[in-house]
């Protein structure tokens, strides 16, 4: 892949990379235009080596997720709403929007479930994408959405 044609397709999926990991670091802006960045520098530097037998998307996605996992991996999980609700308020000033409890409970989940979820119902990707992108089966898909759906059922008491 050239420099123009990668140019081109990031343009293309610049807005959906960005609401992905928007959603993947529950509302906080900087940190996720911050990932955004890492992933487009990783995407760039092995752009050489990307062959189109896929969705240029789902190749962008992987390593976006990739990096949002190196990312958390050294990071304190949140396990409670209430926990997130005090961690948001001290830490954020992006917190104002529509979404915010969705976003908080999107945060106590683990990241693979919480990436199976965003892929799935944010930015519409079915569940064989979500495999290749999470690099696991699609029953773990499945299972990740399903456990996922539960635990943000009772986070949000729907």
């Amino acid at each position: 892949m050239n420099r123009e044609t990668f140019i081109s397709c990031v343009e293309r999926e610049q807005e959906a990379l960005r609401g992905f990991l928007l959603a993947l670091c529950c509302g906080r802006k900087d940190e996720a235009d911050d990932l955004a960045q890492d992933a487009l520098v990783k995407a760039y530097l092995s752009c050489a080596g990307y062959q189109d037998k896929g969705k240029f998307r789902s190749w962008l996605f992987k390593i976006a997720y990739n990096t949002f996992l190196n990312h958390k991996a050294s990071q304190k999980v949140t396990q409670s709403i209430d926990e997130a609700r005090t961690l948001a308020s001290s830490s954020s000033a992006d917190f104002g929007f529509e979404h915010q409890d969705l976003y908080l409970a999107l945060g106590t989940l683990p990241p693979k479930e919480r990436s199976a979820i965003t892929l799935f119902y944010l930015n519409g990707h079915n569940i064989k994408e979500i495999a290749t992108i999470t690099e696991t089966s699609e029953d773990a898909v499945k299972k990740q959405l399903s456990r996922g759906r539960d635990k943000l059922k009772e986070r949000l008491k729907l």
